[in-house]
């Protein structure tokens, strides 16, 4: 009796003891799980003050959310993880995680090179039909396929304008006029068709260049000429309204690969509503950006857009031609 007493005495002990190292690892493991976090990345080439750091800090906020804390994206402004170019090459190779980047796309999927063209898009409504539809879905799944770039959103940008330190009135006034313009084909083909002289230059350099005469004018939306005060080296402001255009939040598809299916889903989701977000950010923008312009003295010019928009047809068919016919014909028909 006294063995049998012992034995289950035993074997009680080492149920409880296994049930209890049972309890330990399934808690430990818990924790472990809800502790993981991934860290991302995600630059742009504007300040803390722009449209696109505030959209990008909305996306930031809502990836958080919506992943229950394990994913979090840290922000990169004013260029820090490097110019445009940089940021595409860094999320090919899986050392950028998010970016948002505009026409310089076009260097790495060609047919961007259309979105580019002056004079394509009549307005804003034009350009969202397109992107917000077949057209940008198509234009995204290709990139994807040929670049390792994962295209999220589409962010609407107001129309760029030009500035200068002469009026500008036709485009006989671009005559000898030294324009810096991004890194883009469709922009340098296109200000050299209207007259001027066309400079690739990244945008980090333009303040300088403008204040040491480097260049007389350059062409962007409202706030980005307020939010780099170039209103303070430029006299004239020119409302030519040539591209219409947009900046692209993309995801290094190395990263969405590392991502789980619920994490994957959260971050498409937080993009959505981080689109309607900063595009209406953008139209409140837009109109302070004028206003501030004016306050600082700069005089604003209307100009007859017919004038210039008949310099760069023939540059528009070419590079349609070169980079995406049947693009440049759907983008064209919606017009009608």
């Amino acid at each position: 009796m006294k063995n049998v007493k012992t034995l289950a005495v035993f074997v009680m002990l080492s149920v409880l003891t296994l049930a209890g190292c049972s309890q330990d690892t399934g808690s430990s493991s818990g924790t472990a799980e809800a502790g993981s976090v991934t860290t991302l990345r995600l630059g742009h080439i504007q300040n803390e003050d722009h449209a696109w750091h505030l959209g990008s800090k909305r996306f930031a906020e809502l990836v958080e959310k919506k992943t229950n804390g394990t994913v979090e994206v840290d922000l990169y402004p004013s260029s820090t993880l490097g110019s445009d170019r940089d940021l595409v090459e860094g999320m090919q190779i899986g050392s950028v995680d998010f970016a948002l980047v505009a026409g310089v796309m076009s260097n790495f999927h060609p047919e961007y090179a259309i979105l580019e063209l002056p004079y394509l898009f009549e307005d804003n409504e034009h350009l969202r039909n397109f992107l917000y539809g077949e057209g940008g879905e198509n234009l995204q799944s290709e990139m994807l396929e040929q670049t390792g770039v994962r295209g999220l959103e589409f962010f609407i940008r107001s129309p760029r304008l030009l500035t200068a330190n002469k009026r500008v009135e036709t485009p006989d006034d671009l005559s000898g006029v030294k324009i810096r313009v991004p890194n883009i084909e469709a922009s340098v083909e296109g200000w050299d068709a209207m007259g001027a002289n066309p400079t690739p230059m990244n945008f980090s350099e333009v303040y300088s260049s403008l204040q040491t005469g480097v260049i007389d004018a350059q062409e962007n939306p409202a706030s980005f000429i307020t939010n780099a005060k170039l209103q303070e080296v430029q006299d004239y402001l020119m409302m030519t309204e040539h591209v219409y255009g947009y900046v692209q939040l993309l995801m290094s598809d190395k990263t969405h690969e590392k991502l789980s299916s619920s994490e994957q889903q959260a971050v498409e989701e937080a993009a959505l509503e981080a689109r309607q977000y900063q595009n209406e950010l953008v139209a409140k923008q837009q109109e302070e950006a004028m206003q501030t312009m004016r306050d600082a003295g700069m005089e604003v010019i209307e100009v007859d857009r017919s004038l210039f928009k008949e310099k760069v047809q023939t540059v528009n068919r070419n590079l349609a031609d070169k980079y995406g016919r049947d693009l440049y014909d759907e983008i064209v028909e919606m017009r009608e």
